[in-house]
């Protein structure tokens, strides 16, 4: 499936046509072959194998594989159902070089996680294995690329091993039923219409997982796991010339297939009449309308400057067409949730269409559909306007810059998946440097006329299908084909207006109070932090960095928050705080900021927690100015609007009315009442009554009054900062906020969670599925080792959980256990451990997961397994500190629980200090007493 530039809000994501590579720069006129990237070697080897290599050090010391396959469940026989992703589970399951369970045994040797890092997936055209290895050690390197070899050629595929492992994949069968799965069965052969994709979804069918023959998956793999059919991609921090020479000797080997069995590609049938699909299940959570107008053709391959235009001037049409949808859902009587639409790919690989899609109420569904088909309509007529169309302009230029800007520091794993696409569906890689060149020069020629053109190739009355989902109600009726047919002609022949844009202002801040001043600032340089005291007392920490050159990370908090209110206020205000920011600030509504921002990379968003108020927040260095101001004015100028607070709520209902239909979420609804039985503030998750009870009014009035003193609060900022310009802005915009020094503390809660041994179990659904969670929990004393040690007892407990439960007794597809110590607000520990199962294996498995818990506790974990958690530990903090992302919640936690900042430097040893008997005293401490049986089975 290809995919598209998304551009949301001012964010431009881009994730298309080798936007995010690396390149050499050429500027192209159009009608040329698109170049590609001279970073990348690409090669074939004699026997059809293909390969792509690149040197990238981001992160440094580790490098990507893959082993694509161009192959997947479409090209399944009758009695293969379900055995191309069968195939990809075999592989983790023995091969020539590497016994069962001695694969992931090495790699979490090597600090590699089973499902976290090592990965693989199988979709209806492709199989795709994911690697990633240390790659300063040559012997990990040479078992990295041994590993994907054996993926390859050298499954051992034996009768015991394909009988072990039908019951895991029975599990992830099982794990995947439910009421989208039930609908989806039915609405899928009407958009693949005609097609084998209908019949071929990857997981298969129970029965044939159950009964099929060892050599329908022998089959399988010989004809399909074929080195022409292949691609090895190799991306990270090693020398072209050392990766290429790894591939030519394990890959080169392999033996060319012998009268190959046709690779065939499987089309979808057009069909004139409009294809209708209504679709209700008792335990569907949410309503959904889709209406997908299908191309007539099969996808065109992108290989010239014209067609990679056009893509541009298409990406400018679904900007404009979604900005347009999400005005409506900020309209007083929203017709939906959300919308959007976009032109992509289908599930087939050879059908494309112009995909509209909207989020409902259970009621809304006609009524979203109308909205949907009339703004399509409306955009068909009229077109979009020059405001609309300079505007998306703008953003795409934003994004392109960042984008520009961050190429020689993106990771290894994302490059990699470009080449995965560009293998498997011919996707262009002339890497960024040539596409910014070229989209830049592009850009100015772009007629708006162009941009209208777009959706006369879309819209249709042929190959047209109506998906509606959702859930059934007795409450209400059952949407007929009939009705549909008639929205269609309504909006035929409804007189539509041309869509009214309406003018903003082009300053979000006019009027500021005087500056205030920096009267303190201070260095830590064992960790490269600053902080700067402003003079009304509010403290700005800030860390430059070079990990990506156009990204500053931001977030704030004072102390406080909710726990400031007391009881009754904090049950009459309920939910609403989440609309608070729905109305904008400083007299622009939200639909107002949007198109201000156009062009401008920032974001912030106000919350007020239990204990604590604050930002969180988002920008480039260009725009940080923009960030600053956002933030003075939610300080300052949050605006009141009803209408706007009603809408929040009338999309919260539409969304929350049905979602307890839903087994998975009532169980975790229900047991949150449960153990949260006696505190007087438990909420738990928001019903339609429940907003409709929340006071606006009063949320807005604590809110100025929690955002009233800026002098408490801490700023944090982690990017490519110019500290300069960071420093005139705190001052402008920060420091000239009113300073109160009330330095308020939270009033912590005297209510502590259930603790000790208890069983809850909650019957919901109809499916055969069950879930258990076992829960030890109570008060602690915090220490830093008890912490690191109960961690590292989860992970431990983790892996012992997958070779128990899913390796040895097939009972369960993934099964995970956490453990924790905390100190803010209070001393407290946890330990979780969770999996779903069969309703006939709940005891079964519960009791064997205790035993590997009890066998900790009695006789600590091995060495082995104890070397396994730290070595994942180190690699992870590894890249972790590479990454604005952790120090910024590392710089905001650190003062949060009045730690010491330099500990992060003390990391490698505070792991390498814990000790198997560590493991074993927290265990003993923690996991010997009651615990907390939840148990959701199906309905009786």
């Amino acid at each position: 499936m290809k995919k598209y530039l998304y551009l949301l809000g001012s964010i431009l994501f881009l994730s298309v046509f080798g936007l995010e590579n690396v390149a050499a720069q050429s500027k192209q006129s159009t009608s040329n072959t698109i170049p590609t990237d001279p970073n990348v070697k690409i090669g074939t080897l004699s026997n059809g194998l293909t390969y792509y290599i690149q040197n990238n050090g981001k992160p440094e010391n580790k490098v990507e594989l893959r082993l694509v396959l161009n192959a997947g469940s479409i090209l399944e026989d009758e009695d293969q159902l379900g055995l191309a992703h069968f195939m990809e589970h075999m592989n983790f399951n023995g091969t020539k070089n590497f016994k069962k369970n001695e694969l992931v045994d090495y790699l979490q040797s090597i600090g590699v996680k089973f499902g976290a890092h090592l990965n693989a997936y199988t979709s209806f055209d492709e199989t795709v294995y994911i690697l990633p290895i240390p790659s300063d050690d040559p012997e990990k390197l040479e078992k990295g690329f041994q590993i994907i070899e054996d993926w390859a050629h050298n499954a051992l595929l034996t009768d015991e091993e394909i009988d072990n492992e039908r019951g895991v994949v029975l599990e992830e069968y099982r794990l995947g039923k439910g009421a989208d799965e039930r609908m989806l069965q039915k609405y899928l052969p009407k958009i693949l219409y005609g097609s084998k994709y209908a019949n071929r979804l990857p997981i298969g069918t129970k029965e044939n997982l159950e009964t099929f023959k060892y050599e329908s998956l022998r089959r399988f793999y010989k004809d399909w796991y074929r080195p022409d059919l292949m691609a090895v991609v190799a991306v990270g921090d090693v020398d072209v010339a050392v990766l290429e020479e790894k591939i030519k000797s394990h890959f080169g080997k392999i033996p060319a297939a012998v009268n190959p069995k046709p690779r065939v590609t499987h089309n979808v049938k057009n069909h004139e009449e409009t294809l209708i699909a209504i679709e209700t299940d008792k335990e569907a959570s949410f309503a959904r309308v889709q209406v997908l107008f299908k191309d007539w053709g099969v996808p065109k391959k992108i290989k010239t400057t014209d067609a990679y235009k056009k893509q541009l001037i298409q990406n400018l049409f679904t900007q404009m067409i979604n900005n347009r949808l999400s005005e409506l859902t900020e309209s007083e009587n929203p017709p939906f949730i959300f919308g959007s639409s976009y032109h992509g790919g289908t599930w087939a690989r050879t059908k494309e269409a112009y995909q509209s899609t909207a989020m409902t109420a259970a009621d809304g569904q006609l009524k979203a559909l109308e909205a949907l088909l009339e703004e399509n309509e409306r955009a068909r007529k009229y077109g979009f306007g020059q405001g609309e169309f300079e505007r998306a302009k703008k953003n795409v230029i934003a994004g392109l810059e960042k984008a520009y800007k961050d190429r020689n520091k993106m990771e290894s794993s994302r490059i990699a998946s470009r080449y995965v696409n560009s293998f498997l569906q011919e996707s262009p890689i002339p890497g960024m440097e040539w596409t910014y060149a070229f989209f830049t020069e592009q850009l100015p020629t772009i007629t708006l006329e162009e941009v209208n053109s777009v959706i006369n190739e879309y819209l249709r009355d042929t190959n047209t299908v109506i998906v509606l989902t959702g859930p059934e109600k007795d409450d209400v009726p059952k949407i007929t084909e009939a009705q549909v047919m008639e929205v269609l002609k309504k909006v035929k022949t409804k007189a539509i207006k041309p869509y009214e844009d309406k003018a903003v202002g082009n300053s979000l801040i006019s009027n500021l109070p005087d500056a205030g001043k920096v009267i303190n600032k201070s260095t830590n340089p064992s960790i490269g932090v600053t902080t700067m005291t402003l003079s009304n007392g509010a403290k700005v920490v800030y860390k430059k960095t070079d990990f990506k050159n156009d990204e500053i990370l931001f977030s704030a908090y004072s102390l406080g928050g909710s726990s400031l209110y007391t009881d009754e206020e904090y049950k009459k205000i309920g939910f609403a705080n989440g609309g608070l920011g729905e109305a904008g600030v400083n007299g622009f509504s939200k639909i107002d900021l949007r198109k201000m921002m156009s062009g401008k990379i920032a974001n912030v968003s106000p919350y007020i927690g239990s204990y604590r108020e604050g930002f969180n927040g988002s920008t480039t260095p260009k725009d940080l100015e923009t960030l600053f101001q956002m933030t003075h004015l939610y300080f300052t100028k949050l605006n009141k609007d009803e209408k706007a607070y009603n809408t929040y709520i009338t999309k919260q209902k539409g969304f929350l009315t049905n979602i307890m239909k839903s087994p998975q979420f009532y169980f975790q609804f229900e047991m949150g009442k449960f153990m949260n039985e006696k505190n007087p503030r438990y909420q738990g998750f928001p019903t339609p009554e429940m907003m409709d009870a929340s006071d606006y009014d009063l949320a807005y009035e604590k809110y100025q009054e929690r955002f009233a003193d800026a002098g408490d609060f801490t700023f944090y900022f982690v990017g490519n900062i110019d500290e300069k310009k960071l420093q005139d802005y705190a001052e402008k915009y920060l420091a000239s906020l009113p300073g109160k020094n009330s330095n308020e503390e939270p009033n912590y809660s005297s209510f502590r969670p259930l603790t000790g041994k208890h069983t809850k179990i909650i019957e919901k659904g109809t499916d055969p599925k069950s879930s258990v969670q076992i829960i030890f929990q109570g008060e602690a004393e915090y220490t830093a080792k008890d912490a690191r040690a109960m961690q590292f007892l989860g992970d431990i407990l983790s892996i012992k959980l997958i070779e128990k439960l899913r390796e040895e007794e097939g009972g369960v597809y993934g099964a995970s256990a956490s453990g924790s110590v905390r100190s803010h607000p209070y001393g407290w520990y946890n330990l979780r451990i969770s999996f779903p199962c069969g309703p006939e294996n709940v005891d079964k498995l519960k009791d064997a997961a205790l035993a590997e818990l009890q066998a900790i506790v009695e006789n600590g974990p091995t060495e082995k397994d104890v070397n396994k958690v730290k070595e994942a530990a180190l690699l992870e903090n590894k890249e972790q500190i590479k990454k604005n992302r952790f120090w910024l919640r590392y710089l905001d936690a650190t003062d949060y629980t009045k730690r010491n900042p330099n500990r992060i430097l003390k990391y490698e040893a505070s792991v390498n200090e814990i000790t198997a008997e560590d493991i074993q005293n927290v265990a003993k401490k923690y996991a010997t007493g009651g615990y907390i049986l939840g148990i959701h089975n199906p309905e009786k």
